[in-house]
């Protein structure tokens, strides 16, 4: 199959604080080309009609427009009967262990900062990381929202 019809409840990619309008502009493409959603969380580390978030995210963004918030509590009550995930290099459990259902909140941090680790800790059971090599620190934030996208979609349509 090279080609899907879009989910009827796609995932919706959240990014708490992102730093970098390049990464932010990558996620934009790729929402847009497997349906996802985008909703960004709190102060952002660029303005929304950044060059470099537009040049990244090219004339995607005429298909995924994403939606700033304040607090992650508005994306819970905007997105009743979604299960969130959250991706950290600081959780314990691999993605590979977990079925992440396509309803999912699939939140990632802020490139320096992540997810705090209290969070993290008090989240555990929905906390996951993508498997490296030891002594690996993290992946590039857009690498690691398109594995993580993908893997959800490949679950879901196989």
């Amino acid at each position: 199959m090279l080609t899907f019809k879009p989910l009827a409840r796609p995932p919706i990619v959240v990014l708490v604080e992102p730093e970098i309008p390049q990464n932010t502009g990558n996620i934009v493409r790729l929402c847009a080309c497997t349906g996802a959603k985008l909703y960004l969380v709190g102060k952002l580390g660029f303005r929304l009609d950044d060059k470099f978030l537009d040049r990244a995210a090219m004339d995607y963004r005429q298909q995924v427009e994403p939606r700033h918030v304040w607090q992650f509590e508005t994306v819970l009550k905007e997105n009743e009967g979604y299960t969130p995930f959250f991706l950290s290099s600081k959780a314990k459990q691999s993605h590979w262990e977990m079925i992440i259902p396509p309803a999912s909140l699939l939140v990632f941090g802020s490139e320096t900062k992540g997810l705090p680790a209290d969070f993290i800790a008090a989240h555990a059971h929905q906390a996951v990381r993508l498997p490296m090599v030891e002594d690996a620190r993290s992946l590039n934030l857009s690498n690691t929202v398109a594995v993580v996208v993908y893997d959800v979609l490949r679950q879901a349509l196989t």
